[in-house]
């Protein structure tokens, strides 16, 4: 699969998701307390992503 959710701990142990595209990170998040928080934030980005609007501050 060319793009994935990958959920990682960072220095200060917090959970984070970053969202790959052919091994390239396209976004990651903020830094969150549980990896339970994590996931509901990928569940969230597979809901809500693909109606988003997309604002253009150009």
């Amino acid at each position: 699969m060319a793009h994935k959710f990958e959920i990682w701990k960072d220095k200060k142990g917090e959970f984070r998701v970053r969202f790959k595209y052919n091994s390239e990170v396209m976004f990651s998040t903020e830094g969150y307390s549980s990896k339970a928080s994590a996931k509901n934030a990928i569940e969230s980005f597979k809901k809500n992503g693909p109606g988003a609007d997309i604002e253009d501050n150009s």
